[in-house]
């Protein structure tokens, strides 16, 4: 295993659309530890492939916000989104800034794991954020682009 580049958004790469996966093999699997490995290492909540310069539709989550409980998500499809929230949006490749996103409140995937099984997912507030913004990466699309704007230092204090 080993630690990852995290691209950051002016790299060309976070803004194109992702190929399927095709093969789960040896391969993926080694970009999967990695990107687990780099995930935790940064201290985020998910991370898609092209933030490691992957341009495949690939993304974690840590869906139990404590580095341990980290979802692989490969080929992944919304099913459903219920509700909206509002609130500050950060991101891996957008380092030291925070804007403010709306989202849906709760959200449910389909996706297959590393052996290309389907199964599907559920999440809500901060989880269901974090499936709309990774599957967001594997569109091309930074949060930066559909936020309403950058939230300022006072206004993350206020939350803190």
């Amino acid at each position: 295993m080993g630690l990852r580049k995290i691209l950051t958004d002016k790299d060309p790469a976070l803004h194109k659309v992702c190929k399927p996966v095709t093969a789960f093999d040896g391969k993926l699997h080694k970009l999967l530890d990695d990107m687990r490995e780099t995930l935790i290492d940064s201290n985020g909540v998910g991370l898609a492939a092209p933030q490691v310069g992957i341009l495949r539709r690939v993304f974690l989550v840590d869906v139990g916000l404590n580095g341990e409980d980290i979802l692989e998500c490969i080929n992944p499809e919304i099913l459903e989104t219920d509700g909206e929230q509002e609130g500050a949006e950060g991101c891996l490749s957008v380092p030291g800034r925070y804007g403010l996103v709306k989202r849906p409140y709760w959200v449910k995937l389909r996706a297959q794991d590393r052996n290309g099984d389907w199964f599907e997912a559920e999440g809500e507030e901060i989880i269901g954020r974090c499936f709309c913004h990774e599957n967001d990466h594997l569109d091309g699309i930074v949060y930066t682009e559909v936020m309403e704007r950058f939230l300022t230092e006072e206004e993350l204090e206020m939350d803190e």
